[in-house]
């Protein structure tokens, strides 16, 4: 063969390849990729990202790269993307509630929404989403038009949240289900198909339907389990109580908290020690985070060499009181004997130094360096402690 004609053919199939395991992302913006939407009578597939996420990135370098998904995507979609952090970003948040990410939303030529799904997906798993977005019995339009035909059809209602809930934030899915479940009686609530709706559409927790739950566990677990239905309790109160706790609202707080408490279950009672002292350090309350560690440590974390050191670790840094630095070096000793750790001594050292024990602090310094140097590995923190008690 002709050596020019050789390296032509070899140039093309190379193109040919390389074009077929990369997806052509349009970052021209909404309305410039609906108008080729339109122009090619196409459907498009847009991808919401952060650069900072994890998932994206892998979405991005590994599944779109994988030419059984790009070739689908080529043939079937136009491909557009955002940075919901840039531009139009703002836009798609607001206008979808996008919360997790990546989130992908799947439009027909028009900028009808057809299909919404969020996180990670291997490629075989991806392409079957993207199936399931050409097929109009699965698509948002034909579900929602399916369900309000006939709002006290539990299938129908069931079907349509369940597809919003492979792209939505819960609490968008709560007015659909509140539409149905109006139309049920007490007595009726208990059904696998119920169970279902109130799972996956009920975040509220002073409804009707969450309140029936908690008066009838027993019956919810026949139609479920005892793992659901302790999963669906737990994960309310933490919907309930997290957005006051990211925006240190401690008057909101608290009074989700007092309603969060009627529930009276251990479970959910550790979940309120975990909000209560995350309160407190968002917000600098030393003596409130003191109060609740010093009631709750015990009952709640005694069994937790993390969470003690945690919070061993907190009274350290922001805590003088000897009697409190004593029930802190308890913990951390009960930690200790969970998990004996170069850290955990390092930190004993400390709550004994702070407390004035110059002689205990000494000796969990020298045993944290022991430690450390028996598997040569570092010892700074052990050697400066030391340094400083030598000082003294």
């Amino acid at each position: 063969m002709n050596p020019k004609l050789f390296i032509f053919v070899f140039s093309f199939i190379a193109l040919n390849l390389s074009a077929q395991g990369k997806i052509d992302f349009d970052s021209s913006g909404y309305n410039s990729v609906m108008q080729r939407a339109k122009k090619e009578h196409k459907p498009v597939f847009y991808m919401m990202y952060a650069t900072w996420c994890a998932h994206c990135n892998k979405m991005k370098q590994e599944v779109f790269t994988d030419t059984l998904v790009s070739n689908f995507i080529n043939k079937h979609y136009i491909s557009a993307w955002q940075d919901i952090e840039k531009g139009e970003g703002g836009m798609f948040k607001k206008r979808f509630g996008i919360k997790y990410f990546p989130t992908f939303i799947f439009f027909d030529e028009n900028g009808n929404e057809l299909y919404n799904i969020s996180g990670e997906f291997k490629p075989a798993e991806f392409v079957a989403e993207a199936k399931n977005a050409l097929i109009r019995e699965k698509q948002l339009p034909y579900l929602e038009a399916q369900f309000n035909a006939d709002v006290s059809n539990a299938d129908k209602c069931l079907a349509y949240l369940t597809a919003l809930n492979k792209g939505r934030d819960r609490q968008l899915l709560s007015p659909i289900a509140a539409k149905y479940l109006a139309t049920q009686k007490d007595e009726q609530l208990v059904s696998a198909n119920n169970w279902k709706i109130i799972a996956n559409g009920v975040t509220d927790i002073k409804s009707r339907e969450f309140q029936y739950v908690l008066s009838h566990i027993k019956e919810f677990e026949g139609v479920s389990s005892a793992k659901r239905v302790q999963r669906k309790i737990e994960n309310t109160v933490n919907e309930f109580l997290t957005p006051a706790v990211e925006l240190s609202d401690t008057l909101t707080y608290n009074k989700r908290r007092a309603i969060a408490q009627t529930i009276n279950m251990r479970r959910v009672d550790s979940l309120l020690f975990g909000f209560d002292t995350q309160l407190a350090v968002k917000v600098n309350n030393w003596k409130l985070y003191k109060k609740v560690t010093a009631a709750s440590v015990e009952k709640f974390a005694w069994n937790d060499a993390k969470m003690l050191l945690d919070i061993a670790g907190n009274y350290q840094k922001n805590i003088s009181e000897p009697a409190a630095l004593l029930e802190a070096i308890k913990w951390t000793q009960r930690a200790i004997t969970l998990n004996e750790t170069y850290d955990a001594e390092i930190l004993l050292a400390r709550l004994y130094l702070k407390n004035k024990d110059k002689n205990q602090a000494r000796v969990w310094a020298e045993k944290a360096k022991a430690k450390n140097a028996a598997f040569g590995w570092k010892t700074q923190e052990a050697d400066d402690l030391l340094n400083q008690l030598n000082q003294k």
